[in-house]
């Protein structure tokens, strides 16, 4: 932390170092100053004079640099970019913000450790080396991840940070350092466990970041001034208990100042799909401030836009190998209206340990969405050997880290023939089937264990099932194996109908069945 931007001019951004619904926030409309800022440097013709007195005082941190060195390979020069919204009403040194301003300029509640540091927005930017469309995908905060970090368990993948943060805080607290160092450190630690969750989980390098906290939000909003966004249908969420954001609109068009545009983007209650239709206006948000300030013209006015950077930069925490002026250079399609968002799926609901979540397909996630980012221009030419499969020799995705992984699946359930189902699922999922047997032991949640050299598919495997995935001497190496538990019953379905229609069109980055529409920047897309 604390160290300058400026000092990593020369590092161009397509290059790796090494050669290569319990919390009632969610702010991810914040990140708009974060990646609109980043492209308004590039748009300018900025000299390195501008340059230098837009991004001094900008924070930065190496908590990228350990995460980089188990990533994944780069096929191209092509960049993502991890924004990461957190949820925090303290300052970047720790300190709690005013309770009254909190209360009423935030409508979020009096007291700073509401929301913890849950990175309530993960949203991935995929910017392409050839300079083509920008893909977005939003994370749903809520889905049920093995995480990386302190513990290592499941958790909800907007807990890794601030699991990470409270163990590192505890470790550092004996060291005599200030209370703001002890922020800053611990904060690194949160930052570097989000970074490998969302890396480990998606299955692609993440070469940057940028994150900014609740009170950078509504800063940002101040300074951009009312920003339009369009509604479906008219809501409200009163926030007359404290659970709600204080949020009314009517359909069409609504004006929002900075308190408002705060509640928009932290409704969750009365919208059709809640959290995830939260996660839609996030995205709306965005493209509503990108359309407003260039329709103003202040990528083109140096002025109004270091104003808006010099907002930026004191809520804004970058990683320390991000030159921003070439990050900027090649990203000039973040304000050119060529961004697409998408929302990544889930297949259902389930409440674990009392709280509610998201259950995802880890596997599908990982394996569709390497495909999506690892190719650019366009995918590689598919081995015509394995263009028909044979019953017997399932095809299995070469992207697929699971690949070369057996899967043994005992029924230790009442459920007759769930072994062989949940064998052809995963087989589906592109690992090998192995022995499908009744269990000797009948434990009552599902168990995953696994022998050497199948940690990673074991672990995806047993998000799947809701679990954690545990070693075993007993287990052959390269298998998993499965005993489905006595509470195992037959799955309910996968993605919802909208996501099967996105998966209908031709376009290959719709392979992957996105939750609900795509939100594209370029004007004021009407939302729940």
């Amino acid at each position: 932390m604390g160290e300058r931007v400026g000092k990593s001019v020369g590092k161009r951004v397509g290059k790796r170092k090494g050669g290569r619904r319990t919390s009632p926030l969610v702010v991810a409309g914040r990140t708009i100053a974060v990646g609109v800022s980043l492209a308004v440097i590039g748009t300018s013709g900025v000299t390195w004079y501008t340059y230098k007195s837009l991004t001094t005082g900008l924070t930065t941190s190496n908590a990228l640099a350990q995460v980089q060195k188990g990533a994944p390979p780069h096929l191209d020069n092509s960049v993502n970019l991890l924004l990461i919204g957190l949820d925090s009403r303290k300052d970047m040194n720790g300190n709690d913000l005013p309770p009254q301003f909190v209360q009423d300029d935030l409508q979020a509640g009096g007291s700073s450790d509401i929301g913890g540091y849950n990175t309530n927005t993960l949203i991935v930017l995929h910017i392409p080396a050839n300079g083509g469309k920008v893909t977005a995908l939003s994370i749903p905060r809520d889905d049920y991840v093995q995480t990386s970090g302190a513990d290592g368990k499941m958790h909800k993948i907007k807990e890794a940070y601030g699991i990470a943060k409270a163990s590192a805080e505890s470790k550092l607290a004996g060291k005599g350092l200030s209370k703001a160092q002890l922020e800053q450190q611990s904060r690194d630690v949160g930052r570097a466990a989000t970074l490998a969750t969302v890396q480990n989980f998606l299955g692609i390098p993440i070469d940057h970041f940028a994150e900014v906290n609740l009170l950078g939000f509504y800063d940002i909003a101040q300074a951009v001034g009312p920003v339009q966004v369009c509604l479906n249908h008219a809501t409200s969420d009163p926030n007359e208990t404290g659970q709600g954001s204080g949020f009314k609109g009517a359909a069409g068009i609504n004006t929002l100042n900075a308190t408002q545009s705060l509640a928009f983007v932290r409704q969750r209650h009365n919208l059709p799909n809640g959290d995830l239709d939260r996660t839609h206006r996030q995205q709306a948000f965005i493209s509503s401030v990108e359309y407003k300030l260039k329709n103003e013209g202040i990528f083109n006015d140096l002025g109004k836009m270091q104003d808006l950077f010099n907002v930026v930069k004191k809520d804004v925490v970058i990683d320390s190998q991000l030159n921003i002026l070439d990050f900027a250079q090649q990203a000039t399609n973040l304000t050119g209206g060529n961004v697409e968002f998408n929302t990544l799926p889930i297949s259902g609901f389930k409440t674990i340990g009392g709280e509610d979540v998201n259950t995802v397909d880890p596997a599908l996630i990982k394996r569709e969405v390497q495909q999506l980012f690892g190719h650019d221009p366009a995918p590689a030419p598919a081995d015509p050997s394995s263009s028909s499969p044979s019953a017997s020799s399932p095809s299995v995705p070469s992207s697929s880290s699971s690949s070369s992984e057996t899967v043994d699946v005992y029924n230790g359930s009442s459920v007759t023939g769930a072994a062989a189902d949940e064998s052809k699922s995963l087989v589906a999922m592109g690992y090998k089937a192995g022995r499908i047997d009744k269990a000797t032991t009948h434990p009552k949640s599902t168990a995953v264990t696994y022998g050497t050299g199948a940690k990673d598919g074991a672990q995806a495997i047993a998000a799947k099932y809701g679990t954690t995935a545990e070693a075993s001497s007993q287990v052959p190496a390269g298998h998993i194996e499965i005993t489905l538990g006595t509470t195992y019953t037959t799955p309910a379905g996968t993605a919802p109908a909208p996501a099967a229609a996105a998966s209908s069109t031709a376009d290959p980055s719709a392979a992957l069945p996105m939750q609900g529409p795509p939100v594209k920047m370029g004007g004021i897309p009407c939302v729940n």
